[in-house]
């Protein structure tokens, strides 16, 4: 598909030795600096990410979750760590109820999980690095010292958190500005966050989970209700862990993705299940590719809000649910002239008898390959900001149910159900693409919706992530303003409840590795502020 150069819009980056896609201009020329300097892509990953976490504050930061995806070139493996944090350990559900709580609260100190994001650094870093963490973080000490500049989204995004920003008085008296959001093109300085990066250059992870900045955290989060010590922070340190990935075929490809307890297994579903439906002859954009993959997603959404939770407390069905039997059983489902009034039963295809995120990736002139994705979860996390230390927390615990006998209920040193899912598709033993969409809940739709745009309806990278989209969520489905009307009103005569929505879905960064022409071909979403470089 070529691209109408008279619209406005992009063309997808190409080049030859290295390229990094981000969701801020400062981020991508970070690992491209990394990469010329020597480093390799996981180098150039970690020191974007760290960057993204100063300056797109609302998304990310230390104070946050991470899962990477890491296909080292020549090896045929892809490497899987989840880096998401674990509950207190006087995080129960009797505890949560004897404080007033009856279901979890985004704004409360409960959700706030010990972070994970540093363990994974320093995991990822001593596994596969060639850099050490104390020059990888230079670059956003410097921006969190001497500051930045707010670009068009991430004001956008401050303005609408003035709320939540208000709420706790530290919070207030940094991130606010005479009671109201920071603007565009206002200058922005964080030296405490960068006193707490230059600890971790110097003493790693242990800089992060012990010491000064740790019990900065803990007072802070006790002073706000929360049940976490110093001990549970400490324990964070090794919380990271590299796990076995798990993986779909899909038009001749495979498709990899991290384990429960993210939600990548619902990736591989919808995916299962379009495969299934065929391609819609009327195209991308017509409403019946739209209505099946709506269909697709509110089946496998059904499921993960039934079983995804932590596999380390709770057995997590990933086998069943992405088997070929049970996947034909659920597209069967789905038909061309309605939508489903109801879903089926969790599990087993039969009817009933009665926020924030940012993704980035990077490819390095050697061919290794990296899925990156780091997260405060929804807009400036929990909105509790640890003053002396100047990290913002963030509130992943959300994810969890206060239900009793629910997979996914509070337990202590539990992981919540993660939305934050980075993706991989491999061929033959070499990467093809390392690719992610961010934006919570949207994410196994978005990736869906990206990879078939891209590999099935023929659109090239850029063309791919610009393309509009939607997604079924609680009981609506919720369009972007480029659905066309005749589509969306197609979608409702279907059955379906359409809804315009304000923020659009996500934003996604993709590299694609063209072996035939030895070159990689980058795209980064318009949705967001960021770019994709190569050199």
């Amino acid at each position: 598909m070529h691209r109408d150069f008279h619209a406005p819009g992009r063309s997808a980056v190409y080049a030859a030795n290295g390229m990094a896609a981000t969701s801020m201009p400062q981020a991508t020329l970070t690992a491209l600096d990394v990469l010329r300097a020597g480093g390799n892509a996981l180098d150039a990953a970690i020191a974007a990410a760290a960057v993204l976490g100063v300056v797109e504050p609302q998304s990310t930061g230390i104070g946050g979750d991470c899962f990477c995806l890491y296909a080292p070139a020549g090896t045929g493996q892809v490497s899987a760590i989840n880096g998401s944090g674990r509950a207190p350990r006087g995080a129960t559900p009797e505890a949560l109820r004897a404080a007033g709580l009856t279901q979890m609260e985004p704004l409360s100190a409960h959700s706030v999980t010990v972070p994970g994001a540093v363990s994974a650094w320093e995991a990822l870093n001593r596994a596969h690095g060639r850099k050490g963490l104390d020059e990888l973080l230079q670059p956003a000490i410097r921006f969190a010292e001497d500051g930045f500049h707010l670009s068009a989204r991430v004001a956008h995004d401050w303005e609408g958190s003035v709320g939540k920003l208000s709420k706790h008085p530290a919070t207030a008296r940094h991130f606010l500005k005479d009671g109201g959001a920071f603007g565009l093109g206002d200058r922005f300085v964080q030296p405490a966050l960068g006193a707490t990066l230059r600890a971790i250059a110097k003493g790693g992870a242990k800089a992060f989970y012990e010491g000064p900045v740790a019990a900065d955290m803990v007072a802070t989060l006790r002073a706000a209700g929360g049940t976490h010590t110093e001990e549970d922070f400490a324990r964070g340190a090794a919380v990271a862990e590299f796990v076995e990935p798990i993986r779909r075929g899909w038009r001749g490809m495979e498709v990899f993705q991290c384990p429960p307890n993210g939600s990548g297994l619902l990736v591989l579903m919808i995916l299962g299940m379009i495969e299934r439906l065929g391609t819609a002859e009327e195209g991308a954009l017509s409403a019946l590719r739209a209505h099946r993959h709506i269909e697709a997603a509110r089946l496998a959404y059904s499921d993960r809000d039934a079983f995804l939770a932590d596999p380390a407390q709770v057995e997590v069905p990933v086998a069943q649910l992405t088997s070929d039997a049970y996947l034909e059983k659920l597209a069967r489902l789905i038909r061309d002239d309605a939508a489903m009034k109801e879903m089926p039963v969790p599990g087993t295809g039969d009817w009933a008898r009665h926020k924030d995120t940012v993704y980035l990736c990077v490819v390095d002139r050697d061919g290794n390959a990296c899925s990156f994705i780091n997260s405060l979860f929804e807009g400036f996390g929990s909105g509790i900001l640890a003053e002396k230390s100047g990290v913002m927390l963030h509130n992943r615990g959300f994810g969890f149910r206060l239900q009793e006998g629910h997979p996914n209920c509070i337990a202590p040193d539990k992981r919540p159900m993660h939305t934050i899912i980075p993706g991989m598709v491999m061929q033959d033993g070499q990467c093809v693409m390392p690719f992610g969409v961010m934006g919570g809940h949207y994410q196994p739709m978005g990736q869906s919706w990206f990879l078939a745009n891209h590999f099935e309806y023929g659109m090239d990278v850029q063309q791919a992530l610009d393309a509009p989209r939607l997604f079924p969520r609680l009981g609506k489905v919720q369009v972007e303003s480029g659905i066309p009307l005749s589509v969306v009103d197609r979608l409702n005569r279907l059955g379906h409840v359409c809804e315009l929505i304000e923020k659009p879905h996500g934003g996604g960064q993709a590299i694609l590795i063209d072996r035939e022409r030895g070159c990689l071909v980058g795209g980064s979403d318009p949705r967001k502020d960021g770019c994709a470089l190569g050199y």
